[in-house]
């Protein structure tokens, strides 16, 4: 298999950061990286061009994190709540995304891709979230969600009432049967 390096114009997940020279396998450089111009050839030719483009880049990554740290901490205290349909059992009849999060931020003027809110799964039930935002590749927020039924808490009330029976009756053993039957003989 054949390898290529490439200069990273772009943080990538499984790949790098910005500026980084990283090798890749010739194909995913020729038929991704370069094209969407995440990425460029690290040629023997073009090797000063490339130093000077990676200084660039590595300053541009520096006020990129000044700036992400400043937008942390303007962030630090925001708190996102949702309501939405739900059962009984507090699951809910649809769920929030990634999206539903960043429009949320929106709406309190912080502009947040989707792809940048960590989230594994959607939440599909109501109860507190913690879900990470990552500003930039060395910072991240932990953003706090709370999910509601409609209506406030009342999906909330017949779980906990149920929970509450559940405790304060005891579940019958194998003996109690047979004591009743020894009762009902006599």
């Amino acid at each position: 298999m054949a390898n290529t390096t490439i200069l990273l114009r772009e943080d990538i997940e499984s790949l790098g950061g910005r500026g980084e020279i990283v090798k890749v396998k010739a194909g995913y450089a020729r038929n991704y990286l370069l094209p969407q111009g995440l990425a460029t050839l690290a040629t023997k030719g073009n090797l000063k061009q490339i130093e000077q483009e990676r200084a660039a880049l590595l300053k541009k990554a520096a006020v990129e994190k000044a700036t992400a740290e400043a937008q942390k901490e303007q962030m630090g205290t925001i708190e996102l709540a949702f309501e939405r349909k739900a059962g009984e059992g507090g699951t809910l009849f649809g769920s929030v995304t990634s999206m539903d999060i960043a429009d949320a931020l929106k709406a309190k003027g912080y502009e947040i891709d989707r792809r940048r809110i960590v989230l594994k799964d959607a939440i599909k039930e109501t109860g507190e979230y913690t879900v990470t935002v990552k500003l930039h590749r060395e910072v991240a927020l932990e953003v706090p969600v709370v999910v509601t039924a409609e209506g406030g808490e009342a999906a909330e009330e017949p779980k906990k009432e149920r929970k509450a029976k559940a405790e304060a009756a005891p579940a019958p053993t194998a003996e109690e049967p047979a004591a009743e039957a020894a009762e009902a003989a006599e």
